[in-house]
């Protein structure tokens, strides 16, 4: 099944390209136009420069693949949650559906999806929610995608069962990340689990993240029970379970 997830950071990257291309050929017309030998030297050096520039921009430019999945990360989240009991299931920062896609297999197919986003294009190429919509439907979940703040949640107080953030909160400024962490136990229903799934990276740069990602849960008013550290073949992460 093929899925189209976006290319990241695609600005940044495609200026990169566009100055390594840039060099490349003005040190061949630098090359052909001279015949001075400081003038050749630099005509290589810009060459030179150039080709590096492509070369690593090209490498990244598709890293993580936009098709690829690479579910490991979400299926250890989703092991750790009581999704099959879970009647409404709110996945914050879904983006193009990697996370409800991965999610997917392990909700029953009653359950109530919804992803919330803020969709910003800049950093995704074609970061929409019309495209998580199409990349869940491909994973057979039929998700009702919204854009929004994960700092203001569009959902009504006590309405969820299971909360997800996968990667979104050290994307956000630190003040945004405890809001949201705020907001997800405002929607989460008494009893409810709040599951996040996090880069071993902290807004403050501390050197132990498992702590630093259970007192931001356990701060937002959660029963933290059950934080652990994994190491996985594309990435090392923290994983915070914790109740309502």
């Amino acid at each position: 099944m093929s899925y189209y997830f976006g290319i990241y950071h695609w600005r940044r990257r495609g200026r990169a390209l566009a100055l390594g291309t840039l060099a490349l050929a003005a040190g061949a017309l630098l090359a052909v136009a001279s015949t001075r030998r400081t003038r050749r030297l630099l005509a290589v050096a810009l060459g030179l420069w150039g080709a590096r520039t492509d070369y690593r921009t090209l490498s990244k430019l598709l890293r993580p693949p936009p098709w690829r999945l690479d579910g490991e990360k979400y299926a250890l989240l989703a092991a750790a949650l009581p999704l099959d009991g879970a009647d409404r299931v709110l996945d914050v920062g879904c983006g193009t559906g990697r996370s409800l896609v991965g999610l997917a297999p392990t909700l029953a197919p009653e359950t109530t999806v919804v992803g919330v986003d803020v969709f910003d294009d800049r950093v995704i190429l074609g970061n929409a929610p019309a495209l998580a919509r199409r990349n869940a439907v491909r994973a057979g979940l039929d998700a009702a995608v919204v854009r929004g703040d994960a700092a203001r949640l569009p959902v009504a107080d006590g309405s969820v069962d299971v909360v997800t953030a996968c990667r979104v909160l050290h994307d956000l400024p630190e003040a945004a990340a405890r809001r949201a962490a705020a907001e997800a136990h405002r929607v989460c229903a008494p009893g409810g689990t709040l599951g996040v799934l996090e880069l071993r990276i902290t807004h403050d740069g501390s050197t132990d993240p498992a702590r630093y990602w259970r007192d931001l849960v356990a701060e937002a008013g959660f029963d933290v029970r059950h934080v652990e550290e994994v190491e996985r073949e594309r990435g090392r992460y923290v994983l915070v379970v914790a109740d309502a």
